[in-house]
Parts: structure tokens; C-alpha cells; sequence
């Protein structure tokens, strides 16, 4: 059947330029520093198919729980037995100032549904207070305008990343912020793609038997955290190569997901989210001076541990000036966590009825 094979081999010959442009837009965007380039890679490319392209392209159903378990994995190997050490000398004022920070995310997302067309869901979602890549990764799943809630998830991350080193120099006096997290090769890219597999195959597993809401990355996430909190892993994480492509894939899924409506709702929306995502900066830096004081660490160490978004800068900024990279990290990784778990639930209650603005 020449008509066929000619579909296939134009369906093939679309997905190569895709990832070609999407694997060059990460290269350039790595080059400029920018959060999670892979993402915003795929995003750029998917974006450009879907506006330019006659026919729908979509992210094959495998490829997107196989990338939503990679970056389960590469979250859940964030969490070390002395960061539950550390969270456990301050377990009251970091849980409250945990509770609090997705408290400030509630609010932003619901004064977000002031924009016309965004619902509970999406408006929760794309102000959370954390964890851009995992609520990327779940917001279709659950019901929200992943298009929307990736864009203003990495809006904060860009806007936090920008102003970080600046506010934490100025405000808080810290020195440099030239340093970065000390590299950890653990024990090489053999085991790590071992341990990426071995979570990911048991994670998606688990997910689906035990009905977990978004299995496909809490699963794969609760397994990785499990085996390097027991040792296990032997301080293993999931090889760049393997994580740069489930963020490509997750960037795909939704710039694919684009349409020139949605696009005009996401411009639409960035006025009243660069206010709400400013307001809730602020809002978690008190948070941070509250934790200072009755945790007894430094206000550098506060305003670090709850910035909302962007971690791998925070422990670079933290490490680089003095801060108390340990606790920023504990605290950072809690409030992750408690975000991402804590999603699904949010989902539930929000949707419940609830139609858009």
C-alpha cells in the first residue's frame, strides 16, 4: 500500500525536523543559562508544529509516562537521608511554613481565575508555588490547561532565577553567589541509568496497582526517594542525556498541545500573572524572615529556603555565599514534595463543579 507507507514516511520525516529543532533550540537556550533548556526546547519546537503544521502531531501515550517517570525519578533522587536529619531538628516551623507557602499558592490561583477562561484547576496549578517541571508534567492528567500552566510555571522560574542573586546580595548581604552545587558524579552513568530503569519500570508499576492519582511520576518519584533515603541507590541519579530527554518530551506535549486561541489566552493572562507571581514572591520571602527567626537560622538561609521555584540556583546561590546549603535543600525539597503530592487532592476539590470565570 504505497498510500501508507508514503503517510508513514511523512509522519516520520515531521517528528525528525521536530526533534531536530527541538534539540537545537535546547542546545542554544543551555547555552544561555536557561532553566530546564530542554523543556523550553521541546516547548519551542511543539509550539512551532502546531501553528505552522496542516495536521495534529501528538506525543505518543508511551512517550509521555515514560517522561513523566523520568522526571518522577530525577525529583525523588533529590531526597538524602541528612536532609530528613535536617527537616527533623525543625520539623514544626518548616511544616508551617510549608503549609503556608501552598496556602499563598491557593490564594494566587484562585485570584488568577479574575482572567476569563481559566478555571480552579489551571489557575491552582500554574501559581503552585514549586516543582515546574513535575506540575507541567501532571497538569493534563489532572485536568488543567497544561499550555497555561506551563508557561506561568516557568514565568516564576525565570522571574525567581533572574531576581534571586540580585535580592540575596543586596538585602541580605550575601558574598558572590558565584558558586555552584558541588558536583556529585555518584557512581557514573552505568548505575544511574540502572536506577533511572529499575524506578521507573517499579514506580509506573506501583502507580498503576495501587491507583495512584498521576502514577506515572509519583511513582516513579516515591520509589527514588525510598532507595536513596535506604542507601541504596549508592548515590545514583538518572544520566543528563536520559533526563534532558523527558523534559524534551514533557516540552513537546504540550507546545504540540498549542493552538492560536490558547496562545491568545496565555498572552492574555501575563499581565495578571506577572502581578500575582510577584505578590507571591514577596509573600514567601516574609514567610522566610518568619522562618529565620524561629528556626534560628540566618534571614539569607530563610529568604533561600522559601524562594519559590528554581532550586538548582537557590543550592548554587546558597553554596556560593555561606548560606546553609543543607538546610535551604531540606526545606526546598519538603516543600516540593508536599506541592507535588499534595496536587492531585487539589485537583479533586477544585474541580468539583467549579467551571471558569
Amino acid at each position: 500500500m504505497p498510500g501508507v507507507a508514503r503517510g508513514r514516511g511523512r509522519r516520520f520525516l515531521d517528528w525528525a525536523v521536530v526533534l531536530v529543532v527541538g534539540i537545537g533550540a535546547t542546545l542554544a537556550l543551555d547555552l544561555l543559562a536557561v532553566p530546564s533548556a530542554a523543556l523550553f526546547g521541546g516547548l519551542v519546537a511543539g509550539l512551532g508544529r502546531a501553528l505552522i503544521g496542516s495536521t495534529p502531531l501528538a506525543l505518543p501515550r508511551p512517550a509521555s509516562t515514560g517522561a513523566q517517570a523520568v522526571i518522577g525519578v530525577s525529583i525523588g533522587a533529590l531526597v538524602q537521608a541528612e536532609t530528613l536529619r535536617t527537616v527533623a531538628e525543625h520539623w514544626l516551623p518548616v511544616l508551617l511554613i510549608t503549609v503556608a507557602t501552598l496556602g499563598v499558592s491557593l490564594v494566587a490561583g484562585q485570584l488568577m481565575r479574575l482572567q476569563p477562561g481559566i478555571s480552579p484547576v489551571t489557575g491552582a496549578f500554574a501559581m503552585i508555588a514549586g516543582g515546574a517541571s513535575g506540575i507541567t508534567a501532571m497538569a493534563r492528567d489532572l485536568g488543567a490547561d497544561e499550555q497555561v500552566v506551563a508557561v506561568l510555571q516557568y514565568l516564576r522560574v525565570l522571574l525567581i532565577v533572574t531576581a534571586m542573586p540580585i535580592v540575596a546580595t543586596t538585602v541580605y548581604g550575601a558574598s558572590g553567589g558565584e558558586g555552584a552545587v558541588p558536583a556529585d558524579d555518584g557512581p557514573g552513568w552505568p548505575a544511574g541509568l540502572l536506577f533511572t530503569v529499575v524506578c521507573v519500570v517499579t514506580g509506573v508499576l506501583l502507580g498503576r496497582l495501587s491507583r495512584l492519582p498521576v502514577g506515572a511520576l509519583l511513582g516513579p518519584l516515591a520509589v527514588a526517594a525510598v532507595l536513596d533515603v535506604t542507601g541504596l541507590a549508592q548515590g545514583a541519579t538518572v544520566p543528563p542525556l536520559v533526563e534532558a530527554a523527558g523534559f524534551l518530551a514533557i516540552g513537546l506535549q504540550v507546545g504540540l498541545g498549542f493552538t492560536r486561541a490558547s496562545l491568545r489566552l496565555v498572552g492574555r493572562a501575563l499581565p495578571l500573572a506577572v502581578v500575582l507571581i510577584v505578590g507571591a514572591v514577596a509573600a514567601c520571602a516574609g514567610l522566610g524572615v518568619l522562618l529565620s527567626r524561629t528556626a534560628g537560622v540566618s534571614a539569607l538561609d530563610g529568604y533561600l529556603a522559601t524562594t519559590p521555584g528554581g532550586l538548582y540556583a537557590v543550592l548554587a546561590t546558597a553554596t556560593g555565599s555561606g548560606a546553609d546549603a543543607t538546610f535551604v535543600l531540606a526545606v526546598q525539597v519538603l516543600r516540593l514534595f508536599v506541592m507535588l503530592f499534595s496536587a492531585p487532592l487539589l485537583a479533586r476539590w477544585l474541580g468539583r463543579g467549579q467551571q471558569p470565570v
